[in-house]
């Protein structure tokens, strides 16, 4: 079977699947596994958000739904070229991934039409059917409910610990600064299932973007920077304007120390690894209860003391790698 994967989920779940031989074609942004990076790209962003602040992502997107072009050029002479059988794309986020009225207008005319196969997971348990699909369609079945057996299995072990835990701190993840955006879809659920308690935004929701005062009024005692495509060195370019807001000092996270920056690759994308993520949250949580579940330089903490010296430019230097008690 040759298979083409239009998502960096996609991808992850079929090499957990075993089927990373069969891939024949990926997007620039599918960078893991490792092996993930020696596929053909046949799909590339129009937008470096390794290069451009938010504010210029923000005003490039804008420019391009403004004209009606999609974010993303996908090479439709490779794909009539080499006919795949099947196509793994999405109608989730518009701006995170190309999406699916996009592949299906480029595979017009296809002499075979490959078996476009879309995913739309809003929940961790939706995420875990997303991957009886891929399984069901790519001849893997027997492997996905291996691999799904195990991810519930761990799910388990954190709610597990967590029964009986009455004290949950009020969390708030943004998965998007200037303009602030609070993570939606599954997001909501991984942080209730750690142990939070967040009771504006349901699970399988939408992303929102919100005013800074919404967060300011809301008084997290724990916020999580998990902002979308963007690993620690990013984050950190582009919390400034954060610490720059009316109100931040007085954030009972700011105060305590609890602002945790989280490299995105373990809950923007709902492959196999959000599983990680939401042990992640889980010790950011409750850390008196988990340990041993944030890899290395995966997580940056809030030096409060430091901060509360500190300009707002000058901020990146207040953040040191997370160490477990």
């Amino acid at each position: 079977m040759k298979i083409c994967s239009l998502l960096p989920s996609g991808t992850e779940i079929l090499f957990a699947l075993g089927l990373g031989d069969q891939i024949i074609g990926v997007t620039d942004l599918c960078t893991y596994p490792p092996e993930a990076r020696s596929k053909p790209i046949v799909c590339r962003s129009k937008i470096d958000v390794d290069a451009l602040s938010s504010q210029q992502v923000e005003a490039m997107m804008r420019k391009l739904l403004a004209s009606g072009e999609s974010p993303y050029a996908l090479d439709r002479d490779w794909l009539l070229q080499n006919s795949p059988d099947v196509v793994l794309t999405q109608d989730l986020c518009y701006f995170c991934e190309v999406d699916a009225p996009t592949v299906n207008q480029a595979l017009l005319g296809a002499p075979a039409q490959p078996q476009v196969v879309v995913l739309r997971p809003r929940t961790l348990a939706e995420i875990f059917d997303a991957i009886h699909q891929v399984g069901q369609v790519c001849g893997a079945a027997d492997g996905a409910r291996r691999l799904v057996l195990d991810l519930q299995t761990r799910v388990e072990k954190v709610a597990q610990r967590l029964a009986g835990v009455s004290a949950r701190p009020r969390v708030y993840s943004l998965e998007g600064i200037n303009p602030a955006v609070v993570g939606g879809h599954w997001i909501p659920d991984l942080l209730q299932r750690a142990g939070g308690c967040q009771d504006r935004y349901a699970p399988g929701c939408p992303a929102v973007r919100v005013f800074w005062r919404e967060v300011v009024e809301y008084q997290p005692d724990k916020l999580f920077l998990d902002l979308c495509s963007s690993d620690l060195a990013r984050i950190l370019r582009e919390i400034p304007w954060l610490v720059a807001q009316e109100g931040w000092p007085e954030l009972p996270a700011v105060r305590n120390g609890e602002v945790y920056l989280i490299n995105h690759e373990y809950l923007s994308s709902p492959g196999p690894r959000v599983v990680q993520g939401l042990e992640i949250l889980a010790q950011l949580t409750h850390p008196n209860l988990f340990t041993g579940l944030v890899p290395p330089n995966t997580v940056a903490r809030l030096d409060p003391d430091l901060a509360a010296q500190c300009l707002p430019q000058d901020i990146a230097r207040c953040f040191r790698p997370y160490e477990a008690a």
